[in-house]
């Protein structure tokens, strides 16, 4: 319970309050205190405004933080699996046959992703060339 509770408030935090506080810091940066107070004076729903203006620059936050480890920016969001059970008589060894050409294809590349993943891994390492005991 306590792992849903800090979830929810990280994706709130991503999604609500970053794009909210960029707009702000944007907005003093660009006018100082005066210009951050306007959105609050002239809209009717100021947090929304300010929400739509900082996504961009809240989005770019999350992709970089994703890039240090996936899920930090652009957290993962829980999802509720149903499965129908179906009953299968008799599969068709053809059927069988194709449905393992297409696992051991699909496996060949997962395989050739995790190699380029771990090479762009290598590379990007401060310490890429540097053996480690």
């Amino acid at each position: 319970m306590a792992d849903d509770s800090f979830d929810s408030l990280r994706l709130s935090l991503m999604q609500d309050a970053l794009p909210v506080g960029l707009a702000m810091v944007d907005r003093v940066r660009r006018g100082g205190a005066r210009k951050m107070v306007e959105a609050f004076t002239g809209s009717s729903d100021p947090l929304q405004e300010l929400r739509v203006e900082g996504e961009a620059a809240a989005r770019s936050v999350r992709d970089r933080l994703d890039q240090v480890s996936p899920g930090l920016g652009n957290p993962v969001m829980a999802v509720n699996v149903a499965v129908d059970d179906v009953v299968v008589n008799s599969p068709d060894p053809q059927d069988q046959q194709i449905l393992l050409e297409v696992l051991a294809r699909i496996e060949g590349r997962l395989d050739a992703l995790q190699l380029h993943l771990q090479k762009d891994v290598g590379e990007q390492s401060p310490t890429s060339g540097v053996e480690q005991s």
